[in-house]
């Protein structure tokens, strides 16, 4: 199957990832309604960081409050996150990946990746992709195909769960023409509402706009680069080459609100020292910084600055210092979290497909 002449680009998800792994360690939970968060406690603050299909009946869903998820779905079991056991499977699954024939893999997180491979019938080769992992890993996938990265990763949600289903050029527009530009890979919330102030809300809208709209708006780089994301167009080689983070950033949900200054410093000082940690590993010198806050009830703001390039400690937490000098007074503060960008090596991999902020 992976000697044909047509290039091809899968996008391998796994399905409902972490809550799969759960059951595999507890088989009396299949089929439940399943919320891993936090320390599985719903009275702490904490959010869902995945949620079995048979949860997300109930409007359970990735980023909410662990509480509220609780109140949704009572009968749910809730579960602390094993970030050790998912890793472990994780690895599993990309070295299954490694293994099929052809294949050159870029994998982009726990629980997806990209196979570049030539074959003359992509389908085929999907299902036996889904075949292995599911042999070596008791774990189920869908595939997406494109000849692009953006169409394959799109296509991937048409085929979940445990499906294939292919994009290209000739059914892009016929596929996702109609739907709101919020669909797309890279389009989030604020970017769509810029785009619909030019009065483009749809994929074939954004398709056909030209760089005299996108450029004004976005700039000379992403401007032209969402007006190809419309089109479904992009990259089309998978790159194996190791990723190299742009940044690290850690974050704390406090049980209890912080409402006075001293208590933010505090906490902003102990997010530096972790921070640290992760860049130390790196060898490279921070040159950015960005303060990320929820204040009460659930309201979450940024803030960032660049730096002149450093490895000083103590230049790192006066520049988030005076970020946080910035947070508004008196209003009581539930979450802070703060990440540090660092300098990128040159011959770090460029071109990559950008994709949705985690913030």
């Amino acid at each position: 199957m992976s000697d044909g002449s047509t290039p091809w680009v899968l996008h391998v998800d796994l399905d409902q990832f972490i809550a799969a792994v759960e059951v595999l360690r507890r088989p009396e939970l299949a089929g439940k309604p399943i919320i891993v968060g936090g320390r599985g406690d719903p009275t702490e603050r904490a959010v869902v960081s995945t949620a079995s299909y048979e949860a997300r009946e109930f409007g359970v869903g990735s980023g909410m409050p662990l509480r509220i998820a609780a109140r949704k779905a009572p009968d749910a079991i809730i579960l602390p996150v094993d970030a050790d056991a998912y890793t472990a499977a994780s690895a599993e699954v990309m070295a299954t990946l490694r293994e099929q024939p052809g294949a050159t893999v870029q994998v982009l997180g726990w629980d997806e990746a990209f196979i570049g491979v030539r074959t003359d019938d992509p389908e085929a080769y999907a299902r036996a992709v889904q075949r292995a992992v599911l042999d070596r890993t008791d774990l189920h996938c869908s595939v997406g195909i494109g000849d692009t990265l953006v169409r394959a990763k799109v296509a991937t949600g048409f085929g979940k769960p445990r499906g294939v289903f292919r994009l290209t050029a000739a059914n892009w527009l016929d596929v996702m023409g109609h739907r709101p530009t919020r669909d797309l890979w890279g389009v989030g919330s604020k970017v769509s509402q810029r785009l619909a102030a030019h009065g483009i809300t749809t994929v074939a809208e954004l398709a056909a706009a030209g760089p005299d709209v996108l450029v004004p708006e976005f700039g000379p780089r992403m401007g032209p680069w969402y007006g190809l994301l419309g089109r479904g167009e992009g990259a089309r080689e998978v790159d194996d080459t190791p990723w190299v983070a742009r940044g690290h950033s850690r974050e704390t949900t406090f049980q209890e609100d912080l409402v006075a200054p001293g208590q933010v410093d505090e906490a902003v000082r102990e997010l530096v020292a972790n921070v640290l940690k992760d860049v130390a590993a790196e060898g490279r010198p921070v040159v950015g910084l960005t303060l990320k806050i929820r204040y009460a009830p659930f309201i979450t703001k940024t803030t960032g600055k660049k730096i002149p390039e450093t490895s000083d400690p103590e230049v790192v937490l006066a520049g988030a210092l005076e970020l946080a000098s910035r947070i508004e007074p008196g209003r009581p503060i539930r979450l802070l979290g703060l990440r540090a960008e660092m300098a990128m090596p040159s011959d770090a991999r460029d071109g990559h497909t950008p994709t949705r902020s985690g913030w």
